[in-house]
């Protein structure tokens, strides 16, 4: 219907953003009904940042206070009123390298997700496929889940395995996990998008 309101998302991201430019071209080409209201960054110089404003959308540094982990207090309302203010629906994500928590998640509780480089709950935190790699696993793998006050422990949506070769090394084995999250990220958000995500406790289902 012309003039039907879009799906809005909000990303937040620190390094290259090659997440969003996945979900950013999946919407270009039809694969995801939604628009990219907001991309915010806690770095000035985010490859994200420089991402964003290629694809036409709006970029925003937003400082993150004197914490190196978190938020602090002033940037965490920062935050919330920037992406309130973008009317986002869902915050995305895409290689964000601090801790959400407290008001935030409040603000906007059940419509953070994030992608994690692991199938959780194996290898929470950083660097999760050398995390893996050294523990000899012999699959790996991805993780979109909801966004709680813990770390990497939010109802899981989806996730895609990838195989751990003999001859893998963290960056291969990284590699491999960062295209099958090029594909998750989209599909996930394409399902929120749709309305067709229910969830249950700790349960998540894709509705068809």
């Amino acid at each position: 219907m012309a003039g039907e309101r879009k799906f809005r998302l909000g990303v937040l991201g620190s390094g290259k953003g090659s997440n969003y430019v996945a979900i950013a071209n999946a919407i270009t080409a039809g694969r995801v009904a939604a628009e990219v209201a907001l991309v915010v960054s806690d770095v000035a110089d985010a490859g994200i940042l420089a991402q964003a404003r290629q694809f036409g959308h709006a970029a925003q540094f937003l400082p993150p206070g004197k914490f190196r982990t978190k938020l602090d207090e002033e940037a965490e309302r920062a935050y919330i009123t920037a992406l309130q203010t973008a009317q986002v629906d869902l915050i995305v994500l895409a290689g964000f390298m601090r801790i959400l928590k407290g008001d935030f998640l409040r603000a906007f509780e059940g419509r953070v997700i994030n992608i994690h480089p692991s199938l959780l709950p194996s290898f929470p935190g950083l660097e999760a496929w050398k995390q893996a790699l050294d523990y000899g696993v012999k699959v790996a793998g991805c993780t979109v889940h909801f966004v709680d006050q813990g770390v990497d422990s939010g109802p899981i949506i989806g996730q895609h395995t990838v195989p751990v070769l003999p001859d893998d090394t963290a960056a291969t084995l990284h590699a491999r996990i960062q295209q099958a999250e090029h594909e998750l990220y989209p599909a996930a958000v394409a399902a929120l998008a749709r309305g067709e995500v229910e969830v249950r406790g700790r349960q998540v289902w894709w509705r068809k």
